[in-house]
């Protein structure tokens, strides 16, 4: 009796040690984070800055699907291993959100709701609404965040406006270390830089 039972626990344990192979990169955890570092990889890799659809392309499409509102802000980030423009824009009764994909202008509506009562009437159109007028390009913006911060590559792009100054605020990653730079969207001037490590 005492064999078969050494028996049946040799060959449990043979089981679980020939499961987990010899190389530690094949179990379960480690191949979920290595298709996360892969997918990853492949975002990073992609930004080049060199997007097929610039953001006056992005605009411009925002501004077909909704013609009499203003854009309050713009984001380009990756989204399941591709680049999406994230615009957001009001009008006196109406909050919008439309992605517009960086490489093919595939849009795609988001969000249509109203606003709150005291944000109607114009008051977040006015407040919010950013000067789109000789925007510089998110290949310019990304070089002169990453010439600022030394290392690394731009991966995120916001255009946010504060205090009447429309701006970019660029992340810069290298490895672990996150920077974000805010630069006037027009001049090309530094305002602000927060390093996350």
């Amino acid at each position: 009796m005492k064999k078969i039972i050494v028996l049946g626990l040799s060959a449990a344990l043979l089981a679980v040690l020939a499961s987990c192979g010899s190389n530690p990169e094949y179990s379960s955890s480690s191949s979920s984070s290595s298709a996360q570092e892969t997918s990853q990889t492949k975002a990073s890799d992609t930004t080049d800055t060199d997007f097929k659809v610039s953001v006056d392309d992005a605009i411009e499409a925002y501004q077909e699907a909704y013609p009499d509102s203003e854009i309050t802000s713009i984001d380009l980030e990756t989204s399941l291993g591709k680049y999406l423009y994230k615009i957001e824009g009001v009008d006196d009764d109406k909050e919008y959100e439309l992605r517009v994909d960086a490489n093919t202008k595939a849009v795609s509506k988001e969000r249509e709701e109203n606003l709150d009562t005291e944000d109607q009437a114009g008051v977040k159109r006015t407040e919010d609404k950013l000067d789109l007028q000789d925007l510089l390009s998110i290949k310019q913006v990304s070089d002169i965040a990453e010439e600022h911060v030394g290392d690394g590559k731009a991966t995120d792009w916001s255009l946010d406006k504060e205090d009447g100054t429309t701006y970019w605020e660029i992340k810069v990653t290298n490895g672990n270390e996150e920077t974000e730079v805010k630069i006037d969207a027009k001049t090309g001037e530094v305002l602000e830089t927060d390093v996350d490590d």
